[in-house]
């Protein structure tokens, strides 16, 4: 997730300024920028981890960029990239806008290697039936529902309803908004395959993210 270190007002959240690169028509050169820093920053990450793979967010205006997709291919054929280290996440919202062109630039966008997330999962209007039409490889069940599982029964009938569904049609699922270990250990229980939130950290810096990783490795 993007952040605007900005010189006068400080560290800026993505809601405060993507709406705008959306609206002036700067989101894609924007998405391509993030891109290009994420393949330079993962060429340093798997020194410490070797495995590892890099989520990036793509807006709903990337999608109906019919030129989008070779931009990309462009940037990852000149930057020597291979894209299956790379996932690019699309809000549900997003698809369903304008599904058709979506998922022309979603089966590019695949095709070239990358795996492709469907974020926030339950808070639009899709269903796993369209999704199932898409090249799709994993489903992220927004926080909303896994925040509140251990006090809310049907939030947790919904999250483990998508998780069965999700593993059904051969997608993974990540759950996000984990902030502790209770959540976590029900997540586990019902199979869900990546858990994802402050419980384990808050967003770093590269640096910092890297004093993070030693730490928890057994040979430090």
């Amino acid at each position: 997730m993007i952040r605007w270190n900005h010189p006068t007002y400080g560290l800026i959240p993505p809601d405060e300024f993507i709406g705008f690169a959306e609206m002036s028509n700067t989101i894609t050169p924007l998405t391509l920028w993030v891109l290009n820093s994420a393949i330079e920053t993962h060429a340093q990450l798997t020194a410490y981890v070797p495995d590892s793979v890099m989520s990036i967010n793509v807006s709903s205006r990337n999608l109906y960029d019919r030129g989008f997709p070779e931009q990309v291919a462009q940037l990852i054929k000149d930057k020597k990239a291979n894209p299956k280290h790379f996932i690019l996440e699309i809000t549900e919202s997003a698809i369903m806008e304008e599904p058709q062109q979506a998922a022309q630039t979603i089966q590019a966008l695949s095709e070239m290697g990358f795996d492709i997330s469907i974020d926030d999962f339950g808070t639009g209007y899709s269903s796993l039936a369209y999704l199932k039409n898409l090249a799709v490889n994993e489903l992220k069940i927004d926080r909303t529902f896994v925040s509140d599982m251990t006090s809310d029964d049907n939030d947790y009938k919904i999250v483990k309803s998508t998780i069965d569904l999700a593993h059904n049609l051969g997608l993974s699922v990540t759950a996000e908004g984990v902030e502790t270990e209770e959540i976590e250990q029900i997540l586990l229980q019902l199979n869900c395959d990546i858990t994802q939130g402050y419980y384990y950290s808050k967003p770093l810096p590269f640096a910092e993210l890297i004093d993070w990783i030693k730490a928890q490795s057994p040979n430090k």
